[in-house]
């Protein structure tokens, strides 16, 4: 076992704070592995008490909650919910390639992982405090102090009132029915799902129900920027502040660079429409966009789930670019190239997937 009870073969990009992504071709089954679910994180894991930790619910609501685990357990219906999550900047390393983005990891398609969630669902706790007719949104604080942030705070977001009232929204304390891990937030996290991972905070102390959105330095950290936009000057202002994952694909297997023989070779991957689409269609090409054939498509164990495809292509001799582009269910497709979605912080890159492989006879 690697660092963090993670695969060997995990892609470190940082070990601190610990940045890491599985190789595409872990990711084939529907429901993640623990050891190798991807790490996203803006600081050092913060060593948290089980016994003394209490979660706070304040702000505009009727009751302020302090909350410990056993009484969370106890006092709401428990609820279980597989659902992907996804870094923003998933498949930036495709948009490095195209223009550089300087201080930003290099993440592959890998920064991407489905786990079966349980917990409690966040509107039975907004509910038990009573949410004011002002409370537009509702804010969360992690324990996790980040240095990124002048001066550093603790890493936080916040989510509409009207998304954090959906039942999909959960406060986790379980994945894949064992205790939440330390390296993914344990005793208790957020799971936002449809939505970047950035709005799912690990390590949970504080739930805020307020009139705007949070005035955390993340919240507008993962927006998108325009192209001549400088991240370094940017204001909370400038930017698409990102929320629901817009559609894309990868390809998991072959991997980058293989060679093949000639003949039929299975390609597969997973696509994801993220909010409550769901994928409709997976194209793919075995020789740069010449031809497309129809993948077959997993049908979602519910909308909060990526899908995975697969497809027998016969693939010409020399080198070739295999092409997947997805489309949701309601019609939107992926852009096809990383020039159209290039942003200076290298968020939200859904251009199509592209493989270089070569084949012998």
């Amino acid at each position: 076992m690697g660092i963090w009870d993670k695969r060997d073969d995990m892609v470190v990009h940082e070990s601190e704070p610990y940045n890491a992504e599985p190789p595409p071709g872990a990711l084939v089954d529907q429901v993640t592995p623990l050891d190798t679910f991807y790490g996203r994180n803006h600081g050092s894991f913060p060593q948290m008490d089980t016994g003394s930790w209490r979660l706070r619910v304040d702000g505009l609501v009727d009751r302020t909650l302090e909350l410990s685990l056993d009484e969370l357990q106890r006092r709401f219906p428990g609820q279980t919910l597989v659902a992907t999550l996804q870094c923003a900047g998933n498949r930036r390393a495709d948009l490095i390639e195209f223009r550089d983005i300087p201080g930003q990891v290099p993440w592959g398609p890998g920064a991407i992982s489905t786990a079966r969630w349980s917990g409690v669902a966040l509107a039975d706790v907004l509910a038990e405090a009573g949410l004011s007719a002002e409370a537009a949104h509702i804010a969360f604080a992690g324990a996790d102090v980040s240095q990124d942030a002048d001066p550093p705070q603790p890493f936080g977001a916040s989510i509409p009132a009207a998304k954090a009232t959906s039942s999909e929204v959960l406060l986790a304390w379980a994945m894949n029915d064992q205790a939440l891990p330390t390296a993914h937030g344990a005793p208790l996290r957020v799971v936002v799902p449809g939505w970047i991972g950035a709005r799912s905070v690990k390590w949970l102390q504080r739930i805020t129900a307020q009139a705007e959105p949070t005035d955390n330095y993340f919240q507008t950290e993962y927006s998108i920027l325009p192209p001549e936009a400088d991240p370094h000057k940017a204001g909370p202002g400038d930017g698409i502040i990102l929320g629901p994952v817009a559609i894309h694909c990868a390809i998991l297997r072959p991997g980058k660079g293989a060679q093949l023989p000639t003949g039929p070779t299975e390609v597969t991957g997973f696509a994801f429409a993220g909010d409550e689409r769901t994928v409709a269609r997976v194209d793919v090409s075995p020789d740069g966009g010449s031809t497309y054939v129809h993948a077959e498509l997993d049908a979602p164990e519910n909308p909060w789930t990526w899908q995975h495809w697969r497809a027998t292509l016969t693939l010409p001799p020399g080198e070739t670019e295999l092409i997947a582009r997805a489309w949701d269910s309601t019609a939107a497709v992926q852009p096809e190239s990383p020039a159209t979605v290039w942003n200076p912080r290298g968020y939200a890159n859904n251009s199509w997937a592209r493989l270089h492989v070569t084949c012998h006879a």
